[in-house]
Parts: C-alpha cells; sequence; structure tokens
C-alpha cells in the first residue's frame, strides 16, 4: 500500500523518490554520486525542516486527520500494557466508537476513555468513523463514575469529527447525554485529564473534554465546529474551509493563547504518524507528570479549581 501524501508534503516526497533513485544508481559502481547524495540529503533536511515547523492551521488540521496517525488504542497499548476494557452503557448497548476501561501506567491505576477511529474502511464502519452515539457517551459516563468510586484518575483521548447525527442518535438523547457528561464531569472527584490526540470537532469532543488539564498534541485542532462546517454556514462553501481555520483559531497555540489548552505536546518531525512509540512515550510522561501535580490535592480543591477554569474561559459583558 503506497504511503499517503498530503499536498504540502509532495515537494519533499519528489526529493525523496530523487535520493532514492540516486542511492539505486550509485549501488551499480558505474559512477560515484556520494556528494550528489549528500547535498539533496542536505536539502531534503531544510526542506522538510521548513515545511513542518511552518504549518498552516489548515495543514495541522490536514495532520491531525491523518489516517495514518496513532489513535486511542495505539496509545493504551502502548502507555498501559495492563489494560482491561469495560463495555457497554447498561441501558442500550456498546458503542464502538468510544473505548473505555482500567489501565495501569508505571504502577498508576487510571480508567481510560478514547474515542477511536478505524483504521480501514471495514474498521471505520465497525467504529462509526470515531463519532460516538448517546450509549458511546452514557458508557463513559459510567467508566468515569466507577473511576470515582475507586478513586482512579480519569485520562480523555479526544479525536473525534463530531458527535453521530443520526437520527436514532437523535431520538436516544444525543443532546442529553452530552450535557450530562459536561455537569456531571465538572463536579468528578478525581483528577481528569483531556488529551487531543487528534480531531476535537463540536459538542462530540467536549463530551468527554471537561477536565482539570485539557493537553493538546502539536497538529491537532478542537473547536465548536469543522472549518468545513463553518466555511458552509458562513459562505456557503465548504472549499473555502482554510479561511475557517484561520478565523476559528483551532490550533493548539490558539487555545494556549486564549487561556483554554494548558499543555501541548510536541510530535515528531512530520506528525506522530512518523513515529508511534516515541509520540507514546511522550503522552505518558505528560500523563505521569501532571498526575503528580493533581493527586496531591483534595477532592473539594480538585473541583473548585476545574470550575474556576472553565469561568475563566471566554469574554463577557454584564448590561
Amino acid at each position: 500500500m503506497s504511503p499517503i501524501v498530503l499536498d504540502f508534503e509532495k515537494p519533499i516526497v519528489e526529493l525523496e523518490r530523487k535520493i532514492q533513485d540516486l542511492q539505486e544508481l550509485n549501488k551499480t559502481g558505474q559512477t560515484d554520486l556520494s556528494s550528489e547524495i549528500k547535498h539533496l540529503e542536505k536539502k531534503h533536511a531544510r526542506l522538510t525542516s521548513k515545511i513542518y515547523l511552518n504549518l498552516s492551521r489548515w495543514q495541522r488540521v490536514q495532520l491531525a486527520r491523518h489516517p495514518n496517525r496513532p489513535y486511542s488504542l495505539d496509545y493504551i497499548s502502548r502507555i498501559a500494557p495492563i489494560f482491561f476494557e469495560i463495555h457497554g452503557d447498561r441501558r442500550y448497548g456498546d458503542d464502538k466508537s468510544i473505548v473505555t476501561g482500567m489501565g495501569t501506567i508505571d504502577r498508576q491505576k487510571v480508567m481510560f476513555v478514547g474515542q477511536q477511529k478505524g483504521k480501514n474502511t471495514k474498521d471505520n464502519i465497525y467504529r462509526n468513523f470515531g463519532m460516538p452515539k448517546p450509549e458511546g457517551y452514557r458508557k463513559a459516563l459510567r467508566v468515569m463514575k466507577l473511576a470515582e468510586k475507586y478513586f482512579r484518575p480519569i485520562i480523555c483521548l479526544v479525536d473525534t469529527p463530531g458527535a453521530y447525527p443520526g437520527i436514532g442518535a437523535e431520538e436516544r438523547g444525543q443532546a442529553e447525554a452530552i450535557a450530562r457528561n459536561l455537569m456531571e464531569m465538572a463536579v468528578l472527584k478525581v483528577p481528569i485529564l483531556v488529551i487531543v490526540i487528534g480531531e476535537g470537532a463540536s459538542g462530540g469532543a467536549l463530551g468527554i473534554g471537561v477536565g482539570d488539564r485539557l493537553i493538546m498534541l502539536e497538529n491537532t485542532w478542537f473547536s465548536v465546529i469543522s472549518p468545513e462546517g463553518c466555511a458552509s454556514i458562513l459562505w456557503r462553501d465548504a472549499g473555502k474551509a482554510e479561511i475557517a481555520a484561520d478565523a476559528l483559531k483551532v490550533t493548539p497555540q490558539d487555545l494556549q493563547d486564549m487561556g483554554i489548552c494548558d499543555y501541548i505536546i510536541k510530535e515528531p518531525l512530520g506528525g506522530a504518524h512518523r513515529d508511534y512509540d516515541k509520540i507514546a512515550e511522550e503522552v505518558k510522561n505528560v500523563i505521569l507528570k501532571e498526575l503528580n501535580v493533581l493527586l496531591k490535592m483534595t477532592p473539594d480543591k480538585l473541583i473548585e479549581k476545574r470550575i474556576a477554569k472553565y469561568e475563566a474561559i471566554g469574554i463577557w459583558e454584564n448590561q
């Protein structure tokens, strides 16, 4: 299967192919191409750094959606070798787009709640393309309540294009399920880390996105609406998504500047999909560092600071 190349990555890939062709030709021994190969390799390194260190908002959105990015289960399997998955909401069914369960990270017992996309078409259909239904949010809340009962910190891994908008989901109370999670998560008596590992779209992300710390990977986005959705509403043209991404200010740096994102995890050059083990190790280290601080707080202090964090977001005036 050929690798997936985004538009802005094409100059890099073309240079890589030239280097590979010269290396193959150099093996024949007919001509010494070593100096030319070294020259192109240096040019490749400069070009790679120039492109990936100066990504636009829209390019980061594209990287956040890269089908080869690690998803929740990829992180969980690497940072918590001991993991027991919990299924079902005990009301309707088991939503496969949300993975929940107990895990251990370096002897620290935690509870995971992660939105899960598929790696291929069949898997994506099974996972509903990472779009949770009401039973998914109710499963998540059920597991978070278990975490509170046994005093286990909660790790929420956010990666969704949005909550599922189907008629069945609406009939089963999609809005109520998300709203209840917001209300309940605000006052849970255990630490909650929210880590955006890919897309963070609308209420679909916020349904498991209320916590003590909002941590984002470098090439992710988090917004009330997708750039395409925004462009469709404002200009009746989804093709203006790049303009919308700039207007929405969806990147981790934007959100950190607004006081919403607490920490940004740097990704391997080129994106998290370039090195699963490295990015998982980074995520693990940040989790342990943050929990080391949060676990020292009393439940009352934890809730007080959590509510204050969200009350400080945004600007308003009393008329």
